[in-house]
């Protein structure tokens, strides 16, 4: 190959292979591609000034390369300038933080593949050559990767002739816009805008599993492994807890001693199957309001769903030996002779009897896990029997507790789940817990206040979503194919 001259002084100039094969002493030559002048000397060819690594580059800017990328590859290309001031680079390497994702070539821009989605990168640039690498650049601004979500999980609860599904799953770093999702057998594809989505058409009795794929702004996803195998029916199977609403307690009279604790309502647990599009009632009883003036309790009403009724709590008295009770109440005083309160609509299937009073104080209120305790005190009440827990909610929660019995100085506890307080001497009884179905605490002296019982509670746990509900139900733990609403107030659900 010929050797070229500088246009300068007619020095010649090249790469490397290109120096001249038969130099003289002294002759120079500009290296191009090592970017410096050099001199052959006795000893070969020298650079004229000490050999330099390349300045670092600057103007660093990174942008997202979105589109089509595969979920967890995402791709940036990284634009930047070359710094003059020193040695000529020959390469540029592009190093990403976090993650020292790195790319290398020869002039800009470069781009860096493999990102995590939705994660934010910021990029500087090191420039080499064959003396050496360069400090590294400012960094870039921060970037985030974005690529297709991630392919989706799906959960599928059955229904009549539908599936409820639920799909989860990394968005990508782009809001996910859609869902097409397979039903297997039939093939038929639907797309969803949201999640849960109730996939329709379906057979009764015949058994499905459903693949997915989520679609964002860069592109669709891979498909989802199949859900498990649901089969839809015309009947769901629900677990519910069923509870009354608790009665209140008497207001004591003056030298007639304490009242008893008012019973927790009826307490009821179990599964039950209903049918698909229909509308069942749900009726939540009301607490037995508080009282004065020397009068007896009041019941609390009952509480039902479908062909479930739970009885209403019993209330104390205080014009008769024998205190009613649906779950039980306290007994009175009696001359020191008391009764277990086991009187009108109390049902052992339900609750638990309220305590005797053999004393100027009065018994404890049944409760649904435990009888009301026995008095034979003057001086201190009986404690209200202990409610019962359910998980049904997921969280292991005490209801329906009995109210404790007034005393002549200190009234008894109520029971756990909500009881209300009896009150010692001359106090009024403090009310049982709203939706707990608890009975009211009672009193003691002068036409003390009786403590009003709790209204009671209708909870329901279902495998699959409610098509219409009314009267508001707390849905509170739904979530993973487990729909649970708590009815607080009297109102309707339909499957």
């Amino acid at each position: 190959m010929a050797i070229r001259k500088s246009s300068v002084s007619g020095t010649p100039s090249g790469n490397t292979a290109n120096r001249p094969a038969n130099p003289a002493v002294g002759q120079t030559y500009f290296n191009g591609e090592l970017g410096i002048l050099e001199i052959y000397t006795s000893h070969g060819w020298f650079p004229t000034v000490a050999p330099q690594t390349p300045a670092a580059p600057n103007s660093v800017v990174a942008t997202n390369q979105p589109s089509s990328r595969a979920y967890n590859n995402g791709q940036a290309s990284v634009a930047f300038n070359v710094t003059n001031t020193a040695g000529t680079p020959s390469t540029f390497t592009v190093t990403s933080s976090p993650g020292s994702y790195t790319a290398t070539g020869s002039s800009s821009p470069l781009t860096v593949t493999g990102l995590q989605s939705s994660t934010q990168y910021t990029y500087t640039v090191t420039a080499a050559n064959a003396f050496g690498t360069s400090s590294a650049s400012s960094a870039s601004s921060p970037v985030t990767a974005t690529t297709v979500p991630q392919a989706p999980s799906i959960s599928a609860t059955a229904a009549s002739q539908s599936a409820t599904l639920t799909l989860t799953g990394a968005n990508g770093g782009s809001s996910i816009t859609s869902w097409s999702i397979t039903s297997n057998p039939a093939t038929t594809t639907q797309t969803a805008s949201s999640s849960p989505y109730t996939f329709t058409g379906l057979t009764d009795g015949t058994a499905y599993t459903f693949t997915a794929t989520a679609t964002n702004a860069n592109g669709t996803s891979a498909a989802s492994s199949a859900s498990s195998s649901v089969t839809p029916s015309s009947a769901v199977t629900v677990e519910y807890l069923v509870i009354a609403g608790g009665g209140s307690a008497a207001s004591s009279q003056n030298g007639e001693g304490g009242s008893g604790g008012g019973g927790a309502g009826g307490y009821r647990t179990s599964n039950l199957i209903l049918t698909n599009s229909t509308t069942y009632t749900v009726t939540v009883g009301g607490g037995g309001p508080g009282t004065s003036g020397g009068t007896d309790g009041t019941k609390g009403t009952n509480s039902s769903f479908s062909t479930i009724t739970s009885t209403d709590g019993g209330r104390s008295r205080m014009s008769a030996a024998s205190q009613t009770g649906g779950s039980g109440a306290g007994g009175r005083w009696n001359n020191g002779v008391g009764a277990a309160g086991n009187e009108g609509g109390y049902s052992p299937a339900e609750g638990n009897a309220g305590g005797d009073s053999q004393s100027l104080s009065g018994g404890g209120g049944g409760g649904a896990g435990a009888t009301g305790g026995i008095t034979t005190s003057n001086s201190v009440g009986g404690n209200g029997g202990a409610g019962s827990a359910s998980s049904i909610t997921g969280t292991s929660v005490t209801r329906a507790g009995g109210g404790g019995g007034g005393g002549g100085a200190t009234g008894g506890t109520g029971g756990s789940g909500g009881g209300g307080n009896g009150a010692g001497n001359t106090g009024a009884g403090t009310a049982g817990t709203i939706n707990t179905g608890s009975g009211g605490g009672g009193s003691y002296g002068l036409n003390a206040t009786g403590g009003a019982g709790g209204s009671g509670v209708v909870i329901i746990r279902a495998p699959q979503a409610a098509s219409a509900t009314t009267g508001s139900p707390d849905t509170t733990g739904t979530g993973g194919g487990i729909y649970i609403y708590k009815f607080n107030n009297s109102g309707s659900i339909t499957f």
